[in-house]
């Protein structure tokens, strides 16, 4: 099994619904986004993914929640704008933008709000 990995940042506000403490208040972050892609097999130029693609679509989504109040981004403007529903959001944006990458699957999107907090979504596991 394969595995690529990517990073990028992008700075964004918000304000945690149905929260008590201080991050029910607007406050903003550094964020940083790992995402990995996984796969059994590479293409005819030995790659599984090429970067530049993935780092494209990856740089879409995050254009449009960069410099933000995410409170007022859909879906974030109804759904609580947790680290958790982010890298949710990240990852189905990506396999929507990723659709038609033969051999190759996101195997997890990952958030950090500071250097020492983050929160990972993860694509389910099929047994065989």
């Amino acid at each position: 099994m394969f595995e690529v990995t990517v990073e990028e940042t992008f700075a964004a506000g918000h304000a945690l619904r149905n929260y008590r403490g201080k991050c029910e208040n607007v406050h903003g972050h550094n964020y940083r986004v790992q995402v990995t892609l996984e796969g059994a097999q590479l293409d005819e130029a030995g790659l599984l993914v090429d970067f530049v693609e993935l780092k494209k679509v990856l740089h879409g989504i995050l254009d449009r929640l960069d410099h933000r109040f995410l409170n007022e981004v859909a879906p974030f403007d109804v759904l609580n704008p947790s680290a958790e529903n982010m890298a949710r959001h990240i990852f189905e944006e990506l396999e929507r933008g990723l659709d038609g990458q033969p051999g190759a699957r996101i195997a997890s999107v990952r958030l950090w709000e500071t250097d020492t907090c983050s929160a990972t979504y993860r694509a389910r596991r099929t047994e065989c």
